[in-house]
């Protein structure tokens, strides 16, 4: 892709999740079936939370912050006290004030956003809810401020395909992560071709639906940035039901878990 693409498609992203971090709103939905796509004309007041999270993890958090992912890459995790833990596209927070549950006072954890307005709303959510072993840095995920081998686990949620780049995605995951660290994220994939106008189109990217590439795909730049073993732990989407945006092939949910070597 070129790098005009690129920054088009980043300029796309960032103007709507700048908006709903202005509405405190949802625009994703976990594919259930063979859901629509992410987008949809109607932007009222919809969080994924209680769909993706238990009510025990829900009411560990004293506010209300709608999810805007497809997964619940903190189950996937399975973090432990004092582990240092890195959120790629943190948004309002949500995943990161679970992960400081779970990493306690000795652990830490770091959300990434490129974001400003979501940057903004989940500081103000960390200070309502005076959580204090969590950070919010602005910046991309294909050229993290962050150092290396520096982090335990790297989660993300439904962020990574509306990357250009996943290639740089995975390779500074890579390097951030100490040696045996782990990479849980939940995403977006297809199983088949996506049209080429649901590609080109910027909406579509923004939506979380023109980035995500095949599966297979998806593990392969995985295992070439250096990771061991990647593997999908949890699916959601049946290919067998039809497809998104008029296509032949479906948008699902995945949960892909892989590690550094040591």
């Amino acid at each position: 892709m070129d790098d005009k693409k690129g920054k088009q498609i980043k300029a796309t992203v960032r103007e709507l999740y700048g908006q709903i971090a202005a509405q405190h709103t949802s625009c994703c939905q976990p594919p259930e079936d063979n859901s629509s796509c992410c987008c949809s004309d109607d932007t009222e007041d919809i969080s994924n939370a209680a769909l993706l999270y238990s009510r025990e993890e829900l009411a560990a958090i004293s506010t209300d912050i709608p999810s805007l992912g497809c997964g619940n890459p903190i189950a996937l995790s399975e973090l432990k006290a004092g582990e240092v833990v890195l959120d790629l596209g943190s948004g309002g927070g949500l995943d990161c004030f679970l992960a400081a549950k779970n990493v306690g006072p000795k652990g830490r954890v770091i959300g990434l956003d490129m974001t400003p307005e979501m940057i903004k709303l989940a500081r103000m959510n960390a200070d309502k809810m005076g959580v204090k072993n969590v950070e919010f840095r602005p910046g991309e995920m294909e050229k993290m401020p962050i150092d290396s081998e520096s982090v335990d686990v790297i989660i993300s949620n439904c962020v990574i395909n509306l990357s250009p780049d996943k290639d740089a995605v995975f390779k500074e995951a890579f390097r951030v992560l100490k040696p045996g660290g782990r990479l849980c994220v939940s995403d977006m994939v297809t199983h088949g071709e996506l049209p080429e106008s649901v590609r080109q189109d910027l909406s579509q990217w923004a939506c979380c639906v023109g980035g995500a590439i095949d599966e297979k795909a998806y593990l392969q730049k995985i295992r070439d940035a250096g990771f061991n073993k990647p593997q999908v732990v949890q699916i959601k989407g049946d290919s067998s039901k039809g497809g998104c945006c008029g296509s032949t092939s479906i948008i699902a949910s995945v949960a892909v878990k892989a590690f550094k070597p040591k």
